[in-house]
């Protein structure tokens, strides 16, 4: 995991901080942890797919050609070739 230090907090956030940590029964570290994580990935963030789907819908795609947007390809990948021919 990464390892990142916040320098110049402002001590009145640091309090804040200890006191919510203390209120959800984690250590000041652990909830610094969970509000960075929730706001990098807030909950009921859409997918990219979704996202590409209500856009081929407003576009006028049909339901097969939405499809495209979440099928997954299950194939393993292939490693590209850099040699020169």
């Amino acid at each position: 995991m990464a390892v990142i230090a916040v320098s110049n907090l402002p001590e009145d956030a640091h309090q804040a901080l200890r006191v919510r940590a203390a209120l959800k029964g984690r250590s000041t570290e652990a909830e610094g942890r969970a509000i960075l994580t929730e706001a990098v990935f807030p909950e009921g963030q859409a997918a990219l797919g979704t996202l590409l789907t209500a856009v081929g819908r407003r576009a006028g795609l049909t339901d097969a050609e939405l499809a495209a947007f979440t099928q997954r390809d299950t194939a393993p990948a292939q490693p590209i070739g850099l040699e020169r021919s």
